[in-house]
């Protein structure tokens, strides 16, 4: 009986606070309901460059070109084209002369590259036609600050190594270690749904919010503002910049760490769609 009350309680509560909000317009009501839609393919990297805290043994690695990860590459490539893209940005500076790259491949240089700028991005714009692909990945806030005040960045990124005793930073580390071993023997797309699905964004942004994030008290979070957080809306900042109407489908090709970030960007921009991945029929 007790039971029955309360669900009756609740019943009556949930209606009275529906009656309340009769009449009141959705945020997104007063935006235009078309926007630019974008899809973020987070990815590894391809040709293990081995710059980022977790790094990978050769006997982890894969090989994009050989099989059977190259036919893996094709189903992922065709998967990914169902979106339509009509332009493409990555991760890439002004120093890396995308377009001029695009050019050269397009007329057969590269094809022997690993990195899925090449294999991914180049591979879609050329078997698409599409001849706008810009790079808008960028430099942080932190780096200026070096220039301007080495003493000072120098002692606010002192012991910020990703190395440490916090016990969430173990279970990212096993983690990490797992999803190295994932990756040569599971189907390309079957991991590029895996790495890009929002509970992996989620827990991945996760992991730059323990371990070093933690010290001096605020010394964790000034550092992480200003380089990661800040590089990546320095990223959406570039993106913004992409020539767009509401008839355009920009396809974005980054490391996964980034895509974390974009997808949190992106959901709350008023100007874009942001596409789930495993969502393309």
């Amino acid at each position: 009986m007790k039971h029955l009350f309360i669900t009756i309680v609740l019943f009556i509560s949930t209606n009275t606070l529906l009656a309340q909000e009769k009449g009141i317009k959705h945020p997104s009501s007063f935006f235009p309901s078309k926007k630019i839609k974008v899809l973020v393919v987070g990815s590894f990297h391809f040709e293990y460059p081995n710059l980022d805290a977790v790094k990978v043994d050769d006997d982890e690695k894969i090989d994009i070109l050989k099989e059977p990860k190259k036919t893996e590459l094709t189903e992922l490539v065709n998967y990914i084209k169902k979106f339509k893209p009509t332009k493409i940005a990555i991760e890439a500076t002004d120093k890396w002369k995308t377009t001029n790259k695009l050019e050269r491949y397009k007329k057969g240089e590269f094809k022997d590259k690993r990195d899925e700028r090449y294999q991914i991005a180049m591979r879609i714009a050329k078997e698409l036609n599409i001849n706008d692909i810009y790079g808008i990945d960028a430099s942080t806030l932190s780096e200026t600050l070096e220039e301007k005040d080495s003493l000072y960045t120098q002692k606010l990124f002192k012991d910020f190594d990703f190395e440490n005793d916090d016990k969430y930073n173990g279970y990212y580390r096993e983690w990490a270690e797992y999803e190295k071993k994932m990756i040569p023997k599971t189907n390309l797309l079957t991991y590029f749904k895996h790495l890009n699905s929002r509970e992996y964004h989620k827990m991945d942004y996760g992991a730059y919010l323990v371990g070093d994030f933690k010290l001096d008290n605020l010394r964790g979070p000034d550092i992480l503002s200003i380089w990661w957080y800040n590089r990546n809306l320095r990223i959406f900042r570039n993106l913004q910049q992409i020539p767009a109407t509401t008839e355009d489908r920009i396809l974005v090709i980054f490391g996964n760490g980034h895509a974390a970030i974009l997808r949190q960007l992106l959901e709350s921009s008023p100007e874009y769609e942001f596409i789930e991945f495993d969502s393309l029929k």
